[in-house]
């Protein structure tokens, strides 16, 4: 197998990937906003409620659109760029795909339809159900999706199997409520959260700036900030927790984060900057914060976190296992039926470390043949790109606690300050916008980058998982694939820009009615909330 075909494939893959999550986190977040704003419609029977829900709503299924239509290619990518991977592990990983594809996003398509063609058709309550069905089938879609992704992370709840020479589950249970697969759903999705707390802040900030839709700006900053303001809080503490099961699923990934050679005595500190060098093997001018790793990675302070030289030297333990188990499989396989019981006795005892023996696949057709220092190199390859994972994680952290600042800045101010915000605090507002989708993608890159040389850590290495194409074939499908998704993106970013510039259309008159009639309550009123009278221009 070329290197090429290999880096190739998971670029492409990487790429549509990148693409279909930028339109992802908005479409998680957008759906719960809307459902409480048209829940605040429902029992307020205020019509800025309703005008707030289907102006963000109209948004919501532009990008949901855009997101089914970039997510389908993913999944025929497997079968076609990632064919052995499939044959492999398809038993497992293909289970809740297709749950996710039959229950969850029939649910959420089946229900987007009726909220978009049901205002007239449906009553308040009704509607209102359906809107929170449309979130909820959108958040259980992805549920689905990260149980499945979690389980390349931590593969729990399978084993192989010597006569098919696959990956057979052994308990749905187990891969269901894989701790990895749980700690990514929470995280994912409350990031998902601040992505659309941000966008609708933003954009609320953008009309305040032009002195237009007022009331709906307003109200919408109030239910953005509030609600980002929880979400950024639960993205830092489900991150924690994301930190704390690596520390005995992927310990690789954990030092590489860390930029860890070496391990320390307990607790361990935190580099909050420095320079890894692979070659040294040290991270220079480290600035550490002492026992804050210790305590995130092993939640004490007497536990030790190993370092990336240490853990080299357990992969090729693990790779010299892994060549005994793959000496008993062949044995097996060659003879069968008739295979004695100790080849199957001999496989069982150590076939959990078989994935490391074909990182050997890289050097030399048989890994039993595999020289000293072929094992040496096989062993190497399990560190991942450390001063990229080491950058990435910090901008994403960085990121994350900005989102925390802000968001507790437009809530103070909505809530204890009449809903007045300096003009300053509104460009900041705006500028802000991309900064989640940054932070997403850069998540997704430490957890798919970080898992490297594996597809399923310490099961399948990446480079066994690639279907049998030519250079030139990847070469003209990534092209394809990169200008179909870029006139996608294209697309739906016009469609959104003018939805945008146009502002919500519907219910103005409603509204101001509505207004002309309550305007002697609203101008004695004496509060200062997202439900109170505006304060004058």
């Amino acid at each position: 197998m070329e290197l090429d075909v290999v880096e190739l494939s998971r670029l492409q893959f990487a790429m549509t990937a990148m693409y279909h999550f930028l339109f992802v986190p908005l479409t998680l977040g957008l759906s719960i906003l809307v459902a409480i704003m048209e829940t605040v419609y429902v029992m307020t029977n205020r019509p800025i409620w309703r005008q707030m829900t289907k102006f963000w709503g109209t948004l919501f299924g532009i990008n949901f659109v855009l997101g089914v239509a970039t997510g389908i290619t993913m999944e025929f990518q497997f079968g076609m760029n990632w064919s052995y991977y499939s044959h492999y592990v398809g038993d497992i990983f293909g289970a809740p795909l297709a749950i996710e594809g039959l229950m969850a996003f029939f649910l959420e398509a089946t229900f987007v339809g009726l909220f978009f063609f049901g205002w007239d058709k449906l009553s308040k309550t009704a509607h209102m159900v359906v809107t929170w069905l449309v979130a909820i089938g959108s958040n259980f879609s992805a549920l689905w999706i990260l149980i499945a992704n979690g389980w390349m992370q931590n593969p729990v709840g399978a084993q192989f199997n010597p006569d098919s020479m696959r990956m057979e589950m052994t308990s749905f249970f187990d891969v269901m409520f894989n701790e990895v697969a749980q700690a990514k759903f929470v995280h994912t999705v409350s990031a998902g959260y601040v992505t659309a707390s941000v966008f609708v802040l933003g954009v609320s900030a953008w009309y305040l700036l032009k002195g237009r839709h007022i009331q709906l700006a307003r109200r919408s900053i109030a239910v953005a900030s509030s609600f980002g303001l929880a979400a950024a809080l639960s993205v830092v503490v489900l991150g924690d927790e994301s930190g704390y099961s690596a520390s005995h699923t992927q310990k690789m990934k954990l030092a590489a984060i860390e930029g860890m050679w070496e391990t320390h005595e307990a607790p361990a500190s935190f580099n909050l900057i420095g320079f890894p060098d692979k070659e040294a093997r040290e991270t220079h001018y480290a600035l550490e914060i002492p026992w804050v790793m210790g305590l995130i990675g092993t939640r004490s302070l007497t536990r030790e976190l190993p370092g990336i030289n240490d853990l080299v030297d357990e992969a090729e333990a693990k790779i010299r296992r892994g060549i005994i188990a793959y000496d008993a499989l062949m044995t097996i396989r060659e003879q069968r039926g008739d295979a004695p019981a100790e080849a199957r006795f001999i496989f069982e005892q150590n076939s959990d470390d078989l994935g490391f023996a074909f990182l050997l696949k890289r050097y030399v057709d048989d890994p039993r043949e595999a020289t000293e220092e072929q094992i040496a190199m096989a062993a190497e390859d399990t560190i991942p790109g450390v001063a990229s994972l080491f950058w990435a994680f910090r901008l994403m952290v960085a990121l994350g606690f900005s989102f925390i600042a802000v968001m507790a800045y437009f809530a103070f101010m909505a809530s204890f300050r009449g809903m007045r915000f300096p003009r300053v605090a509104l460009w900041l507002g705006v500028i802000i916008i991309p900064t989640p989708w940054i932070a997403a993608e850069l998540g997704w890159f430490v957890a798919e980058f970080g898992r490297q040389p594996w597809t399923v850590d310490g099961v399948l290495p990446t480079a066994l998982s690639v279907s049998h194409l030519s250079v030139a074939d990847l070469l003209i499908t990534l092209a394809g694939f990169v200008t179909f998704y870029t006139v996608l993106f294209i697309i739906e970013m016009g469609l959104m820009v003018k939805y945008i510039r146009k502002g919500p259309t519907e219910d103005v008159e409603e509204t101001e009615t509505w207004m002309a009639r309550h305007e002697h309550r609203l101008r004695t009123h004496d509060g200062n909330g997202p439900f109170a009278a505006e304060p004058a221009e």
